[in-house]
């Protein structure tokens, strides 16, 4: 499957470049180009859970998913080069973009399949096995309606589907119900967090977080071009499209590394170091921008003065902004380690004023209790000799 999708990936980039108009598209260029990560992100991930791991259908799952958006890809962009230059006989062209519905059944299984068997490739109890089929169907009557839909190839007049079927287009609003299954499925890893062991829970956290990645990458990227006040099909938005398309990449490699790694490093830290930093770089960008628009209106809009001065400020605002960012994640998102941490500062700068050994001793007790919530305590001091 891996080949396969590699293979596909090679036709489907040289059909782009192949085409004078497409390379000259540069939204369709970057397009193509950034689907590559999400694909052999999806392909190679899989095959090394399927080679290490062959019992676990999750690996399995991803090459599959690779290897259909491989398909849809390549059948798309070849299906175009050969309309668009006369390369092929229309007629082929338009079966070859048959395989480019596929896409129902790549997102179907992401969608249904994948969350209900995350991490184990097993699914939660015996009486999901329903759901499991149904979505399945759901999936298969989807594309049915999709690949017999009337109408033009790629939008070329002068095509029209070979599949097209009036009697078969209603299936298609399938999708609505495919969409429900979707919700469902999603929330199967929260309810199966509940019962989970450690190592589960850990893996479970890393699979969100690489779906947060990519949610919130799409989530913020989408409205941008608007409000940069760019074009649709200028070079900016296509590459703003393209970066949100490239982060399709982050639930496999997070699915990944929350498989195939025996020790898994702590999700914990990675989230708080990505609400940290992430909302560092937002303050500091908005700092940046207002004391450069300040500036300017004070002194005059050709002022490099403005420019140099802004960077110096936020040079030093760098710092204290980070630990003042860094106290409000810890209070707001992990209490638990922010109590903790003034614990242990107070039980310091109490130690530097108390005299005695038994007060001391108890203090002690009492701050590893709070702090690391063990079994029991015993503290053991070494006799004088």
């Amino acid at each position: 499957m891996v080949a396969a999708s590699a293979a596909l990936l090679a036709v489907g980039l040289a059909g782009v470049f192949a085409a004078p108009d497409r390379v000259a598209d540069t939204d369709t260029t970057l397009g193509a180009i950034s689907f590559v990560f999400p694909i052999g992100a999806f392909s190679v991930v899989g095959a090394l859970i399927a080679v290490r791991h062959p019992a676990n259908r999750i690996g399995w799952l991803l090459a599959a998913i690779g290897l259909l958006w491989a398909i849809v890809l390549a059948s798309a962009v070849v299906a175009t080069w050969g309309l668009e230059t006369g390369h092929l006989p229309r007629s082929v062209a338009e079966w070859i973009d048959v395989g480019s519905n596929l896409w129902v059944v790549g997102l179907g299984l992401l969608g249904t399949q994948l969350p209900l068997r995350l991490p184990d490739g097993r699914l939660p109890s015996p009486r999901w096995r329903w759901f499991s089929r149904a979505s399945a169907g759901l999936i298969a009557i989807t594309l049915v309606g999709m690949a017999t839909h009337q109408g033009r190839v790629e939008g070329y007049a002068g095509t029209a589907n070979p599949l097209g079927a009036a009697w078969a287009e209603p299936l298609a609003g399938a999708i609505f119900l495919l969409i429900a299954c979707f919700v469902v499925a999603i929330r199967t890893p929260f309810r199966r967090y509940r019962h989970a062991d450690e190592l589960e829970r850990v893996q479970l956290r890393w699979v969100a977080f690489g779906g947060a990645v990519f949610l919130a990458g799409y989530l913020l990227t989408l409205p941008l071009p608007a409000i940069l006040g760019l074009s649709d099909r200028s070079t900016g938005a296509s590459l703003i499209t393209a970066f949100s398309q490239a982060t399709f990449a982050a639930p496999p490699i997070a699915i990944g590394y929350a498989i195939l790694r025996h020790r898994l490093y702590d999700i914990d830290v990675v989230i708080n170091r990505a609400l940290v930093y992430g909302a560092l770089t937002a303050i500091l960008a908005a700092a940046y921008a207002g004391s450069v628009l300040f500036l300017q209106l004070v002194l005059s809009p050709s002022s490099n003065l403005a420019i140099a001065a802004s960077t110096l400020a936020v040079a030093g605002l760098f710092y204290p902004a980070r630990a003042r960012v860094q106290t409000v994640v810890d209070r707001r998102f992990f209490r638990r380690k922010y109590d903790a941490q003034r614990t242990v500062d107070g039980f310091t700068s109490r130690l530097r004023d108390e005299l005695e050994l038994a007060a001391v001793s108890r203090d002690l007790r009492n701050v590893v209790i709070e702090t690391l919530q063990p079994a029991h305590v015993s503290l053991w001091l070494r006799e004088e000799l």
